[in-house]
Formats: C-alpha cells, structure tokens, sequence
C-alpha cells in the first residue's frame, strides 16, 4: 500500500498536477486505458464460469429477452475481481466445436476502446460460451426508447453515432466487416458513458436458427432476397440506427424514407430535441441516413466514409460522456459500493463544512511523533516565530478564516524544522475553501509522503481529485483511505 500512494504522489508532483487520464487516437488500445487493459483472448473452464455467475443464476441474467431466450448472457465475476458478460448459447448453435473456436479466437484478437472485447471462451461438451467484457450502463435501447430520468441529448446521439461507425471502420480494417443485426440493443455503455459496440455480433451464429434480424421491417433488401450478410447489409443496419437516434422511436426504413423524400424530415425528429440541434445538422443526419439505407447496396457508404461525415457534426466534444448521459461516474453497478465513513462520506459529498468539523476535532493527535516534538521545542527560543504560525493558523482555521490560516500555515512549513502532516492536511482544506484544488492536493499528497499510513491525507486527496472532475481516480483513492483506515482500526 505504502509504495503504490508513494509512487502515486510522485507522479502527481512531477506531472504538475496534470490529469491522468490516457489519451489517444489510436483505437487499439489493447482496452479502455491501462488501468482497465485486459489480457490476451485466453480459453475458460465450464467451472470457472458457473462460479463467476454463481451457478448461472436467473439473478445474473442481463439479456434484454431475459431467461426464455436461445442464447442467455449473464453478467459474472472473475476471481480476479474482474466483471464479465457471459454468453450462453442454446445447445444446437454450435455443433462444430472446431468451427466455434476458431471464431472465437479471431474475434478475440481484436482490441478496441470502441468495442465490449472478447476475451475469452468455454467449449466443454455441448456447451459454447463467451466471455467479454462487462458494460455497467445498459443498451441504446434502454437509453434511447425507454429513459427514466432524460431523454439523450443530442450531442450523445452524435457521439454513439461517431463511436459506432468506428467500431465498425475498425473492425472492417481487421477482416471482420460482417456484423450480425445490430441494432440498439448491441450498442451497450461502459462506466464513463462511452458507448461500445457489442463484440458477439461479430460471431457467425452458426445453425441458430435465427433469421438477421428478428422483424423483417429493419432486414437489408438483399438478406431477404440471397439469406447472405454482407458489409453492405451492416451499412444498412447503421441507417436503421441513425434512425432510431433522430427520432428516439424504432421506424421502419421504409416509412422513414417516406418522410424524407416528402421533405418532412422534421416529422422524424425526437420531439424531446425540439430546440436542441440544428436544421443543418438534423438534414446532414437524415442525408446519411438516406444514403445507407440505399435499396442497391453498392451505392451506400463504407465504414470509413461514415467516421468521416460523422465527425463534421460533433458538439460538446470536451464534455465527458457520463455528463452528457446523467451518469454517476464511478458509481455504476460494475463496482462494489464502499462502506464510508462519515469522513469518507463528506469526501466524497466533497462536503468542506463537515470535513472541516472532522479535522477541527482530530486534532494533532495523529502526527506521530510531533507532539513530543513541538513540546520540546517549545522550550527553544528561536523556534519561538515558527510555533506562534502554527498557533495562529490553527486559530484562524478554528474561526474559518481560511485565507489568513493559508499564510500562518505557510510561514509555519516554511520554516522548514518541523513536519507536521495535520498542518498540510488543515493548509488543503484552507485551499479547498478558496477554490485552489491544485494546491490543496499537493499538500494533501505532502502529507501522505509524511505519514503515509494516514488514512486523513488520502482521504483528502479524493476531495480534491472530485474537485478538480477527476471521479475515476478518486473513487480509487477514496477506497484506498478507506481500506487504510479498516486496517488501522484492526490493528
């Protein structure tokens, strides 16, 4: 614990306080960042599948057509504490085993951020599973037809527009431009909100009885006349979805089409968006669309040129995908909730007032060592200034005067000859009460690096990485101070 907070401070002293989060252009990214990276596509055993879902228990069942269906995906935990979906097809899908491992193999060699990753499989007997990667935040469907607290924005809807042709562009670029209906429901959200395409949609369902798509409104024209999928039919599909994203509705191609060529394109618009995009970029959607829903399939786009068309029409590209999508981030149901203490919880609340309360009562008690220290010293007339700081700060910081407690704590750690980790922590709460996060998680990072079993400077450092929007590494930092603080209270 000690060298990963020691390491961790460094970092954040040397970078400047600089975000942390990864950034990059490049798709193949081996997972969404390093953190999250998940290893090679590597086979599992029947066992280990049944304990990760417990048993395969109708609770675990994630699958929007629920029990009944042919092919059941359960969401499960690895004994790696790593959340998993869990694909169980019926009995007859896969009779050759040979064929569904060499599928599942090549699916499993790709790596993208815009992808839910397969990253493994279970071929024992009769059965055939997969393994990939759990999305906490549900489907497109469930967003887009069946919201609860908003309607998607419609920056979102262009984000999952972009996101999804990318998905595609990717896989067309690896040999797999064949994907099998997709439709909202292979369109699933991670924990940042960011949505990824479905890695099972890539498999060739072999002998599964299943038509492409389950209503023969939304089927390419060619599937109904040759029963072949072709990367034309997938473009296809893509138009049905850009259609579900302009009107929040699932409207036959046909109907649609109907519309647009009527020139009531308008009519096919979300009447939640009413006042939210423009006609420009509502007619350059509708434009695409029309062109992917095509009837000859030679005379649709590709992949490529859709990631193109699509990236004209961005809005709010800086805004993270959890805010445009009214998501608590770090909170989703992929992670296991913390049991805080009310320091923790006023944390993470980034509740100053109550935090201020907490520390007042605290105390110096837990600077080790200091005590005997600052007694000592007080007998040593020339420490005589440095103590009357301290004692000036922790006035002032006792009346709230946080700005006159920030300059008595500085010329108090100034002075250089004392150490005190309660100082830096009462000096990060005085920044945060006037709005300096950068400054106050540098103090609260010092005084981890002098007390580093402190459970108090982790703490307040998750106060400051909330503050400064950085949710994902202070719900990390928040469990770390509060594993500390259990362990400290056993001992």
């Amino acid at each position: 614990m000690g060298a990963r907070c020691s390491k961790f401070s460094i970092c954040w002293f040397h970078s400047h306080l600089k975000a942390s989060v990864l950034e990059s252009s490049d798709l193949e990214n081996g997972g969404k960042g390093e953190k999250n990276a998940w290893p090679s596509f590597g086979e599992f055993s029947l066992e280990q599948l049944k304990v990760a879902t417990s048993g395969f228990s109708s609770d675990n069942i994630v699958s929007e057509h629920g029990e009944k269906a042919p092919n059941v995906v359960y969401k499960g935990k690895l004994d790696n504490d790593r959340w998993v979906a869990v694909k169980r097809f019926n009995k007859f899908a896969w009779p050759d085993s040979r064929q569904f491992l060499e599928e599942a193999k090549a699916v499993g060699s790709l790596r993208s951020e815009r992808l839910a990753n397969l990253i493994g499989c279970c071929c024992e007997g009769d059965e055939r599973l997969l393994v990939a990667e759990f999305m906490p935040n549900e489907t497109l469907a469930k967003h887009l037809f069946h919201w609860e607290n908003q309607p998607m924005k419609w920056a979102m809807r262009l984000r999952v527009a972009l996101y999804l042709a990318q998905a595609l562009e990717y896989c067309s670029s690896k040999g797999r431009a064949l994907y099998h209906d997709l439709n909202a429901y292979r369109i699933l959200f991670d924990n940042d909100g960011n949505p990824s395409l479905s890695c099972f949609g890539l498999m060739k369902n072999s002998r599964d009885g299943k038509s492409y798509s389950t209503n023969l409104a939304f089927t390419p024209p060619e599937y109904l006349r040759t029963g072949r999928v072709t990367p034309e039919s997938v473009v296809y599909s893509f138009g049905t979805l850009l259609l579900d994203l302009m009107s929040g509705k699932h409207i036959p191609p046909s109907h649609a089409l109907d519309l647009i060529r009527g020139k009531n394109f308008l009519m096919l618009m979300d009447s939640a968006l009413e006042g939210h995009f423009s006609n420009e970029d509502g007619m350059e959607l509708v434009r695409l669309a029309s062109r992917c829903l095509q009837y000859e399939a030679r005379e649709r786009p590709n992949a490529k040129s859709l990631v193109i068309s699509l990236m004209s029409v961005q809005k709010e590209a800086e805004v993270p995908s959890h805010v445009l999508m009214g998501i608590p981030h770090g909170t989703a149901s992929s992670k296991q909730p913390l049991s805080l203490t009310p320091f923790g919880e006023a944390c993470m609340r980034i509740d100053l007032t109550a935090i201020h309360e907490i520390l007042e009562k605290m105390g110096y008690k837990d600077d080790e060592g200091i005590a005997n220290e600052l007694s000592f010293q007080m007998w040593t007339s020339q420490m005589q200034e440095t103590l009357n700081s301290k004692k000036h700060g922790d006035t002032a910081f006792r009346a709230k005067d946080f700005a006159t407690a920030i300059d008595c704590y500085t010329r108090f750690i100034d002075g250089g000859t004392i150490v005190s980790p309660t100082v830096y922590a009462r000096r990060c709460l005085s920044y945060l009460m006037n709005d300096r996060p950068q400054e106050a998680l540098g103090d609260a990072m010092q005084a981890q690096v002098v007390s580093p079993q402190w459970p108090t400077a982790l703490y307040l450092q998750a106060t400051c990485l909330f503050s400064l929007g950085m949710e994902g590494d202070a719900q990390e930092t928040l469990k770390d101070g509060t594993n500390l603080e259990a362990k400290r209270s056993k001992n």
